[in-house]
């Protein structure tokens, strides 16, 4: 594919966004950029969050770290199910029963207004990050295929990738999201399942490929209990970190909140559960399917996992797949940052700014566009920043990272929920920070403490755990009336 194609397939893409984005967003308020006004259809909010929740990093990091791996990234998937089951079940119900618009409001209005701001901060770090990198992907692969062979620098190829999320998310917010997500998600799964057959049948009969790949790698781990990958760890760790990331998120849970009622919300939770268990397996299957590609055909391939899939299906499978892999890629990196970029907004002007102090809607609106814009050149800098991680699978990265920034707001929540007593309001920021903290020194000693035992994604159960244990000892000695 040359870039003059690529480039003019990328441009039909973002005319349909930007389409969409000046249909849903021409009378939008800020109250429709927060909240869709309650009026978005379960159906496309589950199947839009699906691009969400899984970005460029599972499109390519998953794939390229079966080598590494094997499928026992399905692990992890079996955790993300009993998470979500936690979310619809005890979450989503305290969410809607309470009117939230943001729900960090649960905080001050259990604890307090320190303990409120505290998890403000702990989100906006963590969605910040992990979405900056994600989108690391997205423009590493743009710059590699299309803007490097004109010469032009990474910068610049970040610039116009922010731009273009910002252009088409800045009026309508979460309003407008609803539907885009909707459209990428289509390209998506579309891209996975086209590049999944191409390789298929390129090696022969496709079903009888398919069947073989489900069974090249192994997808349990049972025997080595001290490895990250045992299954037990890997089942809480994506379990956990599903509660985390959605649970307390406000980027997935601002679409959930989206929806008329609980019960449509919790219909699209379940059928957001089932797509998503479905896809992934479409991913370990392509990765499974790349690498006994890779090998029929002796091909020399890159060090660093993620760029194992980019490399096959711009160079080897094809037309076809090339241009479903480029419109997957950029639908899934994109469907992410975009929401992530409104529920920061929405984060900031609610919890920050006291939107609902503001009654001037001109004023509401300037704000709200300034806060966007920012976040949008944040975005920017990390990623140029953080461009040296490239070569790891960022998967890993992501996860990893989002065992210590989403630990606290675990132990936060699950206080108030547990519990009955109230806390030191002031000191919630320097209690919160024992879970990080310990978490870091156990990382680090326990390999020589047992045996060589290393911690995997159950890091942030971990960190959960002592953050609410902290947390209590502080009620306790600070604060010994019940809430």
């Amino acid at each position: 594919m040359t870039p003059l194609t690529a480039l003019s397939l990328l441009a039909g893409y973002f005319g349909v966004l930007i389409w969409i984005a000046w249909k849903t967003g021409r009378k939008a308020t800020t109250t429709s950029f927060f909240t869709a006004d309650h009026a978005a259809p379960w159906t496309l909010v589950a199947f839009g969050m699906i691009g969400a929740s899984i970005s460029g990093v599972t499109f390519i990091s998953v794939p390229g770290q079966v080598a590494k791996t094997g499928y026992l990234y399905f692990q992890v998937v079996v955790g993300y199910v009993l998470g979500y089951l936690v979310v619809g079940t005890v979450l989503m119900p305290l969410y809607y029963r309470l009117g939230l618009i943001s729900i960090y409001e649960y905080l001050g209005r259990r604890f307090g207004p320190v303990t409120y701001r505290t998890g403000v901060v702990y989100f906006m770090m963590s969605r910040t990050l992990g979405s900056a990198l994600r989108l690391m992907l997205t423009a590493g692969v743009l710059h590699t295929f299309i803007f490097s062979g004109w010469g032009l620098p990474f910068e610049l190829t970040v610039v116009i990738t922010l731009g273009l999320i910002w252009i088409y998310t800045f009026r309508g917010g979460i309003k407008t999201i609803v539907f885009t997500d909707t459209f990428q998600t289509l390209f998506l799964i579309g891209g996975a399942v086209i590049c999944l057959w191409t390789l298929a049948r390129q090696l022969g009969n496709p079903f009888h490929q398919l069947i073989d790949a489900a069974s090249f790698y192994s997808w349990w781990e049972f025997e080595d209990y001290k490895s990250p990958l045992f299954f037990l760890k890997q089942i809480l760790g994506g379990m956990f970190v599903t509660i985390a990331m959605t649970g307390l998120d406000q980027d997935l849970m601002q679409k959930n909140l989206t929806c008329a009622n609980l019960r449509d919300a919790q219909k699209n939770m379940l059928s957001f559960t089932l797509i998503l268990v479905v896809v992934n397996i479409i991913f370990l299957l392509l990765g499974g399917m790349m690498y006994r590609f890779a090998t029929t055909r002796q091909l020399t391939l890159p060090e660093a996992p993620d760029a194992v899939f980019p490399m096959l299906a711009l160079s080897h499978l094809g037309g076809a797949a090339a241009i479903f892999f480029l419109l997957g890629i950029t639908a899934s990196s994109y469907a992410s940052a975009d929401s992530a970029l409104a529920a920061l907004t929405t984060s900031f002007c609610i919890d920050i700014l006291q939107f609902s102090k503001i009654s001037d809607e001109r004023r509401r609106q300037k704000i709200k566009t300034l806060v966007h814009l920012g976040f949008s050149i944040l975005f920017i800098v990390i990623i140029l920043v953080a461009r040296r991680w490239a070569d790891r699978a960022l998967i890993d990265v992501i996860l990893k990272s989002a065992g210590y920034t989403y630990g606290p707001l675990l132990g936060l929540f699950f206080y108030g929920l547990l519990t009955r007593r109230s806390l030191p309001d002031r000191l919630t920021p320097l209690t919160t920070l024992s879970g990080p903290a310990s978490v870091a020194l156990l990382d680090y000693y326990l390999p020589q403490w047992w045996d060589g035992y290393r911690m995997g994604y159950e890091i942030l159960l971990v960190n959960g755990v002592i953050t609410f244990v902290f947390l209590h000892c502080s009620a306790l000695i600070f604060k010994k009336n019940d809430a």
